[in-house]
């Protein structure tokens, strides 16, 4: 499955310092960077933190969706059609140094939940499974991570390529595959020296975050990785 000509290739985790003050990114650069790897369609995955809520000053939670969305907006529109982008989140709740890659979470939800910070991460799950989106435990064990329950997350990326942060990938494969979790690939770029290595690749192009994870869901993919990232 690696013919690029006859599989998609579809990023599944990358920020931009639109939204996520950790990257040095811009939207026009991550488009240029993907592009220029061979990627047809990339999830911007900003953080979507109370740290990050904080560190830009909001007063309410419909200021930090507006930063946040802004930061998918602008990707979308420096794509300028050359790559699909599609929005998901990186999300951290207040009782956990855990983040979890959400896909099929909207606008309007994040606009409606003022206390997502507040709720556990088995509170989060339980209305993930309730609306049919995928809750994907990130870099599950890079230190300082804790360990969850694997009844309360519908899967873990099993390959981070985010350079210098041991995640330790290979635990994360094993532990997946122990309690048959759906497993996930994902650069985690921050900086254009890191190159983009994560995703999955698919017979047809994702298009959309509806695709994405019925796809996900029906682990009819492959993922991308490199030896670099252990």
């Amino acid at each position: 499955m690696q013919n690029d000509k006859k599989y998609f290739k579809t990023e599944l985790h990358c920020h931009s310092k639109d939204a996520s003050p950790c990257s040095t990114e811009s939207a026009q650069s991550l488009v240029e960077i993907y592009q220029k790897a061979g990627y047809d369609t990339v999830v911007i995955t900003n953080h979507y933190s109370h740290y990050v809520y904080d560190h830009y000053g909001c007063k309410n939670i419909g200021e930090y969706v507006d930063i946040f969305m802004r930061g998918v907006e602008n990707m979308q529109s420096a794509a300028k059609g050359k790559l699909t982008v599609i929005f998901g989140m990186e999300l951290r709740m207040k009782d956990t140094p855990n983040d979890y890659l959400c896909f099929g979470v909207t606008e309007e939800f994040l606009r409606n939940t003022p206390n997502i910070f507040d709720l556990t991460y088995h509170e989060f799950f339980n209305i993930c499974e309730q609306k049919g989106w995928l809750f994907i435990q990130a870099h599950p064990f890079r230190k300082g991570i804790l360990i969850v329950d694997p009844a309360y997350i519908h899967g873990m990326e099993v390959y981070n390529g985010h350079i210098g942060h041991q995640a330790r990938n290979f635990i994360a494969k094993q532990w997946a595959e122990e309690y048959g979790l759906i497993q996930t690939s994902g650069t985690d770029l921050h900086y254009s020296y890191v190159p983009a290595s994560g995703g999955i690749l698919t017979k047809e192009k994702i298009t959309s975050i509806e695709q994405l994870v019925k796809v996900l869901k029906s682990r009819d993919y492959q993922l991308l990785q490199s030896d670099k990232c252990r």
